[in-house]
């Protein structure tokens, strides 16, 4: 009898190989990679941040939109067949509907201008069309990334148009959370409508006002924010597809951006998809993603001191200003008991440092660039894309869990305002200015508050007195 055989040894399907070509020769890829030879040569070569595209799932369905889109307009103006047009469509809508996003593996920041990031596209992209061909993965004679995928295009007409409808998805992002933000702050100025305080200017008490006016404000700034963010979406709308290498359309046939353009308006549903007038400017411009930057700055530095004013007004509580009281979320002393610090707003604060830092970074990305092309947008889209998402994070955390819970410390808001010299202001024009700088200075050594030192002096009657420092007379709003 032949002997039985002994146990067998089978490889893991991890270090399984398969072998791919490309300029540089052989390179081994995992037998179950969907992306191939230069995908690998991008991973090995830009260890840097560990944040892939894997991490993005906006870039990714941005460029599969753009390979879909191009093959499409190549299929209309005949320069691929039909069969192959279809099947990278399919492996397109796959795609974007959410399968092998682990397959983008190259990372976020790269040399190249982003061809690391076209190539891991055209590879995936073409293993699964030659899947749904019947075929293995890695038969390029039948169906290539470059020669099919990418064609009629360069990384440098790809890359930059992925970028725009890529930041224009995180900016939509952004901008449910601000509304939900400004909603949050409009509930709370109508709860506080009658909530009377002292306004301060400089940190001092300065003159009366209502905390709700004080809530409405913070949601008034918001809305001119979400209007610039507005603003800029028509400027991430214009795109150089269709202008290949530097913008004067090599190896794209006459009509193809024409029919790309109106397949990206469909696949995308974004109708106000435009070519740019002149293709040599826009690709080589940076000028949407500085501005896109500088209104970023804009909404950081408005939240961030929206945040130091809850910091402040929720301060104490025993000591310091003590108007409000924000949801106390943890506990805030390893050390000290009953200790409850603003940890959301601190939070926010930070997201805020954050986005003011990336604004230098797209700065000096976008001044960098030379001649036809910009090669330093990777590093523009993480600071951008990384600075709308955490901020879209932290408006919603700030929505959910302060905003939304925050009360007012009515009674000591009473006592303030009555207490207050800067409450005198607004007597001045019935005892005249000077005599309402005596009584304030007196309030202020003595202790004693300005409208008893009013009302002993005879200055006022108490109708008098009840008329000037009622909640319409002294906040501009009527009482409700």
């Amino acid at each position: 009898m032949p002997p039985t055989p002994g146990p067998q040894c089978t490889v893991p399907a991890e270090v399984r190989r398969r072998t791919e070509h490309d300029m540089l020769g052989d390179i081994d890829v995992p037998s179950d990679a969907y992306y191939g030879a230069h995908t690998a040569r991008a991973v090995a070569n830009f260890p840097l941040t560990g944040e892939t595209l894997t991490t993005r799932p906006h870039l990714i369905g941005a460029l599969v939109a753009v390979k879909q889109a191009a093959a499409s307009a190549n299929a209309d103006v005949g320069t691929l067949d039909g069969t192959l047009a279809a099947v990278i469509v399919e492996a397109c809508a796959e795609i974007r509907g959410g399968a092998l996003h682990e397959q983008f593996v190259v990372d976020l920041i790269q040399g190249g201008a982003g061809t690391s990031t076209n190539m891991n596209a055209n590879e995936v992209i073409a293993n699964r069309a030659l899947e749904l061909l019947g075929r293995q993965r890695g038969e390029y004679a039948v169906l290539h990334p470059l020669d099919h995928v990418n064609l009629g295009q360069s990384t440098n007409d790809v890359y930059p148009t992925a970028v725009k409808l890529a930041l224009d998805a995180h900016l939509a992002g952004l901008l449910t959370a601000l509304a939900g933000l400004r909603e949050a702050f409009t509930v709370k100025s109508a709860e506080f409508a009658d909530v009377l305080k002292m306004g301060r200017t400089q940190l001092q008490d300065a003159v009366p006002m209502t905390l709700g006016q004080e809530f409405a404000a913070f949601a008034a700034t918001l809305a001119e924010d979400e209007q610039r963010l507005a603003e800029v979406r028509p400027l991430l709308h214009e795109v150089n597809l269709g202008g290949t290498a530097i913008g004067t359309g090599l190896n794209a046939r006459p009509g193809y951006r024409e029919h790309a353009v109106e397949h990206l308006r469909r696949v995308t549903g974004i109708p106000t998809l435009v070519s740019p007038p002149d293709l040599i400017e826009a690709t080589q411009d940076a000028g949407v993603f500085v501005q896109l930057s500088g209104v970023l700055k804009r909404v950081a530095v408005k939240l961030s001191k929206i945040c130091n004013d809850l910091r402040l007004l929720s301060s104490g509580p025993q000591t310091g200003f003590g108007d409000i009281t924000l949801p106390a979320r943890q506990a805030g002393s390893s050390i000290m008991p009953g200790k409850v610090n603003p940890v959301i707003a601190e939070a926010v604060n930070q997201i805020a440092f954050e986005v003011i830092g990336h604004d230098m970074t797209v700065t000096l990305a976008a001044e960098g660039g030379q001649l036809q092309l910009n090669p330093f947008e990777p590093i523009i889209y993480r600071s951008l894309s990384a600075g709308l998402d955490h901020l879209a994070a932290g408006v919603a955390v700030l929505t959910q869990h302060c905003v939304r819970g925050i009360t007012a410390n009515r009674h000591r808001l009473a006592q303030t305002v009555a207490a207050s010299t800067g409450l005198v202001t607004a007597l001045s024009p019935a005892i005249g200015y000077e005599t309402a700088c005596a009584i304030a200075l007196e309030a202020h050594h003595s202790g004693k508050p300005a409208l008893d030192l009013i009302r002993e002096r005879g200055l006022l009657t108490d109708a008098e007195l009840r008329e000037l420092t009622s909640p319409a007379a002294l906040t501009g709003r009527p009482t409700l």
